[in-house]
């Protein structure tokens, strides 16, 4: 066998290694692990600076919401037209953005994109429309082909921009000004920190009509009836209870009684009503067990033996939401549904989760 050599045995039919090769080995997979973590350290950095130089950016937009700030948000909530937002390359994006928040929000708004409104789709724009022109230098070609076409339409035009002494800044006759230091990528070009400016400006225009408009959480709901923020906003518990089955007994049933009807309900609960069918208390499977371990003798129980006579009611025409507010704060999944202190039905966890509001 050769110390620093080939050894010429063979383990499981695998060559062993020589001590230079081994030595070798182990000096390229520490200079391997030191290159990873040097690589992890500058991906942390670089993405913490973007964050810091984006959230820089966006906060220094304090200094732009002025008299001239005010007067675009009464320009377009005076309007009786519609706000057409326009842009090229990323701030096209933005504006897509910008024109959906104001449209769910109570604005109308449409988005028209600056390379096509040239080429036909200036035709969208009707005679009370104002126009949000959307550009971070406000120099590119397409803007300077599009201002004088959007002057020679009589519309007032709205320039969100990040210099004012730009082309756009100049035409426009409101300036959302949008200043930008720098980009937050390393070479100072990728639309990034200008980007996240445009959108938080976008966002305090859309925030202060909002406002304005005194828009409510059913305004919001209305305009948005689908998914789980929609049902956070209309879903009533009327709209629920009715699937479910409507557990009862009586104030004088006995124990056998008692499990069948929570058994066949399937609901792990039921209300305890009196002879003149007012609500005297309620029994869960939780109320069962705890009885089944103190007590001995169950041949003479009855309702009012086990139940709670302090149960948590919800009426029909609460959101839903509420309910499950209910449930949370008692650590309970399940609520007795009530009008007039009569009982209706019950409404359970399991329904507030299959509707999606968990």
């Amino acid at each position: 066998m050769s110390i620093n050599g080939h050894d010429d045995r063979l383990i499981e039919g695998v060559p062993l290694l020589g001590l230079n090769q081994v030595s070798a080995f182990f000096k390229k997979a520490v200079k391997n692990t030191k290159i990873i973590v040097k690589k992890e350290a500058k991906i942390i950095t670089i993405a913490r600076r973007v964050i810091e130089i984006e959230a820089e950016t966006v906060l220094s937009l304090k200094d732009s919401i002025d008299e001239g700030f005010v007067d675009c948000v009464n320009e377009i909530f005076q309007s009786t037209g519609r706000l057409i937002i326009t842009g090229i390359g990323k701030s096209a994006l933005i504006a897509n953005k910008i024109v959906a928040t104001l449209n769910s929000t109570g604005t109308p708004s449409i988005f028209m994109h600056a390379a096509d409104a040239i080429h036909g789709d200036l035709g969208m724009i009707q005679q009370d429309d104002i126009v949000l022109c959307i550009s971070k230098s406000g120099e590119t070609p397409e803007i300077k082909v599009l201002v004088p076409l959007l002057r020679s339409t009589g519309n007032t035009m709205i320039g969100m921009v990040s210099k004012k002494d730009s082309y756009l800044g100049k035409h426009a006759q409101h300036i959302l000004h949008t200043p930008v230091s720098k980009e937050a990528d390393p070479n100072n070009l990728a639309p990034t920190a200008s980007t996240a400016a445009q959108m938080a400006m976008g966002d305090a225009l859309a925030t202060a009509l909002l406002a304005l408009r005194g828009f409510t959480p059913s305004d919001f709901a209305q305009y948005h009836p689908g998914g789980s923020l929609g049902k956070q906003l209309y879903l009533r518990v009327n709209d629920i209870y009715p699937n479910n089955e409507r557990p009862v007994v009586f104030e004088g049933d006995n124990i056998r009684k008692i499990i069948l009807e929570i058994t066949s309900k399937r609901l792990g609960i039921t209300a305890v009503l009196n002879s003149a069918k007012d609500i005297s208390g309620v029994i869960t499977d939780g109320d069962l067990r705890r009885m089944l371990e103190s007590e001995n003798d169950l041949s003479n129980l009855n309702a009012t033996d086990i139940m709670n006579q302090n149960p948590k009611t919800i009426g029909g025409d609460a959101l839903a939401v509420k309910a499950l507010e209910i449930m949370r704060k008692y650590s309970i999944t399940q609520l007795l549904v009530v009008e007039n202190s009569k009982y209706l039905g019950i409404i359970h966890l399991h329904d507030l989760v299959r509707e999606g509001l968990i």
